[in-house]
């Protein structure tokens, strides 16, 4: 099973510098994947993830759990299937509402493949002082989701977003961990936390609808229509380029309606 961690946070929380800073943790001996939007928040170089032997795959559309949620299945099936990670890291982009996402990686067709741990959220307190941001659905969905807070940049720390970490932790901790860290410098052993904050999630009102059921299994959803894609001829491809030498490999499956959108780096191993 792929350990696999959801990874969350608002723009200008210093989200990509932690996740790099947890990429550069990386065990030599785990093969490790991270999935993002395409159009998400998180400018990961490629070179950086071929350096640590990580593989990197971008979804099309601007949304990761919209789209009919194909897009992202596609992605995960292509992942767990070929690339066969250790541990997959999950950032749905600014876009992205946690729960659907959730809702994906804990569905029963996903049980076998996906041994869900911690979601974690990188949280700027002085956010928390910005009515822009904590009238966001988005910031506040992120941390409804959390299973553990991390308390980012603490060395910029002031008085009053102390006291409003303080004020929000009171009031909406609950079983959430909470840690701090300075430039997103945060301990890989944070990854393995068991999930803690498993209450049903509300719907976000700019999500308010309703996406396809999952297919019977991973391998089902290579045959998925209902976006105007031809997966099989989509998972040829991938075949195909799975079985190449080359290092970086951009595949570009012409059938899919949403574009190619995401990339791979190092060759993915049947």
């Amino acid at each position: 099973m792929t350990r696999t961690n959801l990874i969350t946070g608002f723009l200008g929380s210093g989200k990509t510098t932690s996740i790099l800073h947890l990429l550069a943790q990386k065990p030599a001996d785990e093969k490790w994947a991270v999935l993002v939007n395409e159009f998400g928040e998180v400018g990961i170089d490629g070179a950086l993830l071929a350096d640590s032997g990580a593989l990197l795959k971008e979804i099309p559309g601007g949304c990761m759990c919209c789209v009919n949620g194909l897009p992202m299945q596609v992605g995960l099936n292509t992942l767990l299937r070929q690339g066969k990670p250790d541990r997959l890291l999950i950032e749905p982009t600014g876009l992205g509402h946690p729960k659907q996402i959730l809702d994906i990686l804990t569905a029963a067709v996903y049980e076998p493949w996906i041994d869900l741990r911690a979601t974690l959220c990188i949280l700027d307190p002085r956010q928390l002082l910005d009515e822009r941001a904590v009238s966001n659905d988005n910031f506040r969905d992120q941390l409804a989701a959390a299973d553990i807070i991390v308390a980012n940049k603490s060395d910029r720390e002031t008085a009053e977003s102390a006291r409003a970490l303080a004020d929000w932790w009171q009031r909406w901790g609950g079983e959430r961990r909470k840690v701090s860290a300075i430039q997103g410098n945060i301990d890989l052993t944070l990854l393995d936390e068991p999930r803690r904050n498993t209450a049903p999630l509300p719907a976000s009102a700019e999500h308010a609808h309703r996406h396809p059921p999952l297919p019977a299994s991973p391998r089902s959803a290579w045959r998925n229509t209902s976006a105007g894609a031809d997966i099989s001829t989509m998972a040829r491809a991938i075949r195909a380029a799975a079985g190449s030498s080359t290092r970086r490999q951009s595949l570009t499956p012409s059938a899919c309606s949403n574009g190619p959108g995401w990339r791979q780096w190092g060759a993915l191993k049947a």
